[in-house]
């Protein structure tokens, strides 16, 4: 079977899982296009196979597709998420079929180690979060081939406040924004006791701000706070909707109204979280009157909707500042700030073991030690990307993996776990064995 058939067969077969759950075709098939496309940007080739997948596809389509996959490597997707949010009988079926995706997008172009990784890390993600059994992504070039899949008639329960915020607490590092999430919890909840005793309370407006570096855990914690949100009956459905600027904004005066407000009618009943929200205020003139139009039509959509729709902004710390600053609506909408630190070196060692367990690899100590020293010269700017820097290491360590054990006709379930210290260095492959991808993700320019 062709590059371009083995990604059409797992993409039938997740349509058929969206039809069951109810899930436009069109939303389904665009999300996992995207993942395919963020998976195996860096193959060289892949954008041509991609688009022969795709009715009047265009290379041009194929990168659009991967800026808007990228968030997506790494955690559920949106139609995921929704389902996950619903309790939905069908969110393992999709999950799986999300990771079969995930494989069917090592096969376009030439598979490289990177796109392998991304590949692994990404179902290991869906997966993970909808509780479906662990997939291994090929690494090598195959039809993706859908597993049958035991569908489950008894719903999972909705988690309650304390599970939620156990989760919270058992994420690495984070203790300000540990402590500030637990108060606003406390804050709201006794807002709520009052409102429904038939006492006066002060209007605590539920809108935050996230500032910090890339990879401090902003979407992670974003999503849990949909959650407790939803368990504390503030919320009806507890969906987390990750958008940027290029999906608010149109390319024309008016448009940009139109599909701002069906992007926040998409997260109503959950969180919408803008990343890097002031990429609307900050036009090169001063006058960026598409983005104006999306914040203004934000904070009508926020008045509108004010009972059942929280917003998340994020980015880096200065620009923030000035962004709420630039409106008078946001400054009276978002009065808390977050503040996300840069994690220690103990930290990122503990999200790169908890990566990989989720990933179904396993680190030996010599790999710990090895992880150590690549951040002991690492250097910590704005740039560094914290928690997504751990990812990449794994995802470009299970590619190294693969082509590792490439000549093992029968390895070993140790051999395919077992992530080597010489699996996190380039210095374990030589440039005639593997080139290095076409493109970086530091030159992607992408963001946490």
């Amino acid at each position: 079977m062709s590059s371009a058939g083995g990604l059409q067969e797992a993409l039938s077969a997740l349509l058929t899982v969206a039809a069951r759950a109810g899930v436009a075709e069109e939303t389904a098939r665009t999300e996992a296009l995207s993942l395919a496309a963020a998976l195996a940007e860096s193959a060289p080739g892949a954008s041509a196979d991609w688009a022969k997948a795709v009715p009047d596809g265009t290379t041009q389509d194929f990168f659009d597709a991967a800026v808007r996959g990228r968030r997506w490597r790494g955690a559920p997707t949106a139609v995921l998420t929704e389902l996950i949010a619903n309790s939905s009988v069908e969110k393992a079926a999709y999950a799986e079929a999300l990771a079969e995706v995930a494989s069917a997008a090592c096969t376009l172009g030439e598979p490289t180690m990177r796109v392998v990784g991304n590949a692994s890390v990404a179902a290991a993600a869906q997966l993970q979060a909808a509780g479906a059994r662990p997939l291994q992504v090929a690494p090598t070039p195959t039809a993706a081939t859908p597993q049958p899949v035991e569908e489950k008639a008894v719903e999972v329960p909705q988690k309650t406040v304390e599970e939620l915020l156990g989760e919270l607490d058992g994420l690495t590092g984070l203790a300000r924004v540990k402590q500030e999430v637990h108060r606003q919890v406390a804050v709201l909840r006794v807002e709520k006791l009052r409102a429904e005793a038939g006492l006066k309370s002060p209007t605590i407006t539920r809108h935050l701000v996230f500032v910090g570096n890339p990879g401090t855990g902003k979407t992670t914690v974003a999503r849990l706070v949909s959650g407790i949100y939803k368990a504390l009956g503030l919320l009806s459905k507890g969906q987390l909707i990750e958008v940027d600027r290029s999906e608010l904004v149109a390319g024309y005066l008016g448009q940009t109204a139109t599909k701002t407000a069906e992007v926040v009618a998409s997260a109503a009943g959950g969180v919408l979280f803008i990343d890097e929200a002031y990429s609307l205020t900050a036009g090169d003139t001063g006058a960026d009157q598409y983005g104006r139009e999306a914040v203004d039509t934000l904070v009508k959509e926020m008045e509108d909707r004010r009972d059942d729709l929280v917003v998340i902004v994020a980015g880096y710390p200065e620009p923030m500042e000035a962004f709420i600053a630039a409106n008078p609506g946001l400054a009276s909408r978002f009065r808390t700030t977050i503040e996300f630190e840069n994690y220690s070196d103990d930290e990122l060692t503990d999200i790169l073991a908890g990566l990989t367990e989720a990933a179904d690899y396993e680190l030996v100590p010599e790999s710990l030690e090895k992880f150590r020293e690549i951040l002991a010269v690492t250097p910590r700017d704005s740039s560094f990307g914290n928690g997504r820097f751990a990812r990449n290491v794994l995802e470009a360590a299970i590619g190294r993996h693969a082509w590792r054990l490439r000549d093992v006709t029968a390895p070993t379930t140790d051999q395919l776990r077992q992530i080597l210290a010489a699996d996190l260095t380039e210095d374990s492959l030589t440039t005639e064995e593997e080139p290095p991808p076409a493109v970086t993700e530091d030159e992607q320019g992408e963001q946490a």
